[in-house]
């Protein structure tokens, strides 16, 4: 770049800009008919993806697929001092992980990369030279303590900070002379009175008087790598960016970036901004909270599709909103002439409930539900390991009964691995004296409920077809046992009987312990009981 600014020192006509520069005038957002839709969503790898990104890759995503178009993912990782190793990583990883894996990424590849901005140093050098040929853009030789007094002597005025533009109107031979001193200065683009209006997608037209407001922004450092102003013009453009869906915080710059876009004779994008992803009570997701990164997310065991499910619900671009949708049926619904401007307020709280809804349409799903089954094995081996007193609870079949039974009435598949369901998997330590305090009539409930259970034909009340009737009627038949015992009541022998199979006083229907459990362990643990 020193170099570059030498020869634009030497007298004669600088030679010709990549592209020429397109007049001061209105800027035209509208695509050619037949243009592919391509979109991208460019994080910054300063840490790991949280729900706020989620939401704008998704909808990014949505878009593309909705138009048959490409999703990319691109790293803006030019500011080296606040990477965070993993980071990266992690953005794809849990893009993946979520369900809207990009077309083109650093780890995919495609046409258009490398996807790392810190990879693409040449071709902002190259739109740097073209704006500097034409005078859109100088160096910049002021010193950063100098542009920290700026700042302080603003804010003391109670002034927004802004850059004087000292350096814009330096002659040749002022730039001559400090490149001598400094030959590696920053770059600043030259900001016109007039800033294009445009149309956004969301919030209509606009226009924001840059020039007026801020002084000229750099666009490339000192050290050769851009900043996201200058980055973001030249990427959308080589990468063919059709449009561009971004958070609402990038409207008041986009002015900016038009007027890029015009010094450097390039047809911009649509824009479309979305509105925030707020807390429920209007306070913005901050990652010091801790539990709105995916990965949080992920290791509790909530649902990809019921994260997805959640921020579309709380914002806009739909019909109606409506929980359990899946993501083909977000791609199928979505109007992006529907998202409105006000923010999205989630509530956290309500995900569970997402989340059981997504869990059973899975259990509703014979393949989704084989897949359950060896996710659930995995948790109770991870939970239970030499707890197991028999490996039989990992049969499949037996999971999938489990599964069944529970549907609905779990939120989460780590759910069956809780204290609270512990007797699915390991036998309760159960004495006399325990179930003695439930009733004093022990011998008799013993007696008559469960020594008979023991013998129990177990076609009778086991094996009848339909899983849901049997346990109807194992319901009905435990009555009908409970009410010849004169003097206790049928609550206490559901009491009885539900210490005995589980070490539990709350819990799912008795009916249903038992025919989760199966003839065999109901037996085995009576037995265990009476032996006690």
């Amino acid at each position: 770049m020193a170099a570059l600014l030498k020869r634009l020192l030497q007298p004669g006509k600088p030679s010709a800009a990549l592209g020429s520069p397109m007049g001061r005038r209105e800027a035209s957002l509208g695509c050619n008919h037949g243009t592919a839709v391509r979109v991208r969503f460019a994080p910054s790898p300063t840490g790991f993806l949280h729900l706020g990104g989620l939401r704008t890759a998704l909808y990014n995503y949505i878009f593309a697929k909705k138009h048959q178009g490409s999703f990319i993912l691109r790293l803006e990782d030019t500011d080296q001092t606040r990477l965070m190793p993993g980071a990266a990583e992690n953005i794809e990883d849990m893009l993946e992980w979520a369900g809207i894996p990009p077309d083109e990424s650093p780890r995919r590849g495609g046409p258009a990369g490398p996807y790392q901005q810190s990879q693409r140093l040449e071709l902002y050098a190259q739109a740097t030279e073209a704006l500097l040929k034409t005078g859109a853009a100088y160096p910049c030789f002021c010193s950063p303590q100098r542009l920290e007094l700026l700042k302080k002597e603003a804010v003391r005025n109670h002034q927004t900070p802004r850059y004087d533009n000292r350096c814009r109107n330096l002659s040749q031979e002022q730039v001559a002379q400090r490149l001598a001193r400094d030959p590696k200065p920053a770059i600043r683009f030259r900001l016109e009175e007039e800033a294009p209006a445009f149309q956004d997608l969301v919030y209509g037209w606009n226009r924001h008087e840059v020039a007026s407001i801020e002084g000229d922004p750099v666009i490339l450092k000192s050290d050769g790598f851009p900043t996201y102003h200058l980055a973001c013009v030249v990427d959308d453009h080589h990468m063919g960016i059709s449009h561009v869906l971004r958070g609402s915080e990038w409207l008041v710059s986009t002015s900016k970036h038009l007027l890029l876009y015009q010094a450097l004779g390039w047809q911009p994008p649509r824009f479309a901004h979305l509105p925030l992803l707020l807390n429920k009570d209007g306070s913005k997701l901050s990652k010091r909270q801790g539990d709105i990164f995916l990965e949080h997310f992920a290791a509790a065991g909530f649902l990809p599709d019921a994260l997805l499910d959640i921020i579309t619900n709380c914002g806009s671009g739909f019909a109606e909103n409506q929980m359990g949708r899946t993501l083909p049926e977000l791609v199928a619904q979505f109007d992006l002439t529907r998202i409105t401007c006000h923010s999205a307020l989630m509530d956290l709280e309500k995900l569970p409930e997402f989340n059981r809804l997504h869990l059973c349409q899975l259990v509703s799903s014979e393949a989704q539900r084989h897949q359950l089954v060896g996710k659930l094995q995995a948790l109770v081996e991870e939970a239970f390991g030499s707890r197991l007193q028999d490996r039989a609870v990992l049969d499949p079949a037996y999971m999938e009964r489990i599964l069944l039974l529970r549907q609905g009435h779990i939120c989460r598949l780590q759910d069956l691995v809780s204290p609270a369901y512990s007797y699915l998997w390991a036998r309760p330590d159960v004495d006399q004296a325990r179930l003695g305090a439930i009733s004093e009539e022990v011998d008799s409930i013993a007696r008559r409920v469960l020594v008979p259970l023991i013998h129990w034909p177990s076609s009778r009340l086991f094996e009848r077809p339909g899983m849901t009737l049997t346990q109807d009627e194992l319901s009905g038949e435990l009555k009908k046992l409970s009410e010849g015992l004169e003097g206790t009541k049928h609550s206490n022998v559901m009491k009885f009987l539900r210490v005995a199979l589980s070490g539990q006083l709350q819990g799912p229907p008795v009916a249903e312990m038992m025919v989760s459990l199966g003839p065999k362990e109901v037996r085995e643990r009576i037995q265990r009981v009476l032996c006690s």
